[in-house]
């Protein structure tokens, strides 16, 4: 019988922007230029025998060199939420981004009974700046499962990655997909779900960061071979798609995510920022009149 979960999103950072500078032409969308802000968190899942961390976030040091503001140590965070770290028996890591896995040494340390349920990519890519305890590790592949106790959650990537190390996972019991990056897309207002988001605006959002940011390798794929496996996760009787920088996707509105998706290897290329872009960041950075 399936435990009753409670799910902790802690946001522990945020960066305080314009929308006209945090998205490349922001004009060309027809929308005014005003205040944004990207939020940064990580996961806690508990149940009566089991918590779970998912991701531990950007270390301190490394979110203020790139502008980000540190609100509460993820540490520290979870010390005011009352979780014991001596009872988090693991720590899952979505995939080797900064703002994903910049306390991961410290959060180890701070959990030492946690498990670190990574993959053989993340360790052959990150060894040279963090020394993974193997013994404590549990690697889980794309097509492997991982038993929680009530559930068997399935490890399945998605079909627009950035990294080999990226995993989506899916809950056959709540028939939640984590998408990792696949459905990003520029937000004008942090509260807005996909619902509130014009629809050209938002399929337009999907493949500027797709082809833009996320996946340009897109233009290569065999589209039948790629459709066939973008099958193999919408056909996973999906009811809620969570992921990184994008609202819930619910509803009829998963069939149009997907739907997205299918078109991009066969999308012409977007125009993506170049030298001249560069020139007029450093010339406004300096106060020169580009």
């Amino acid at each position: 019988m399936a435990e009753p979960w409670t799910v902790i999103a802690a946001r522990y950072g945020t960066l305080e922007t314009t929308l006209g500078e945090a998205y490349y032409r922001w004009e060309a969308y027809g929308e005014p230029d005003g205040p944004a802000r990207l939020d940064y968190f990580f996961w806690v899942l508990q149940s009566p025998s089991e918590t779970i961390l998912v991701d531990t976030g950007f270390h301190p040091d490394a979110g203020a060199r790139r502008g980000r503001t540190t609100l509460i140590e993820p540490a520290m965070a979870m010390e005011r939420l009352g979780i014991n770290p001596g009872t988090v028996k693991r720590i899952l890591v979505t995939h080797l981004h900064y703002d994903h896995t910049g306390n991961l040494d410290e959060t180890m340390t701070a959990c030492p009974n946690a498990q670190l349920v990574c993959n053989w990519a993340m360790v052959e890519r990150h060894t040279n700046c963090f020394d993974f305890p193997l013994q404590r590790c549990r690697w889980v592949m794309h097509g492997e499962t991982l038993d929680i106790g009530d559930r068997t959650l399935h490890a399945l990537r998605p079909p627009v990655f950035d990294s080999p190390t990226t995993r989506g996972l899916y809950d056959p019991t709540t028939r939640v997909y984590w998408a990792v990056d696949t459905f990003a897309t520029p937000l004008p207002d942090p509260h807005m779900g996909v619902a509130d988001l014009d629809h050209d605006f938002w399929t337009f959002g999907l493949a500027l960061f797709a082809l833009g940011a996320v996946s340009p390798w897109l233009s290569l794929v065999d589209v039948a071979k790629y459709n066939r496996f973008v099958d193999g996760v919408q056909n996973l009787d999906i009811q809620t798609i969570a992921a990184c920088h994008t609202p819930v996707i619910e509803g009829p509105f998963i069939e149009r995510a997907f739907a997205r998706v299918r078109e991009l290897p066969e999308m012409d290329p977007l125009q993506l920022p170049d030298q001249s872009v560069l020139d007029q960041i450093v010339a406004a950075l300096s106060g020169v009149q580009a």
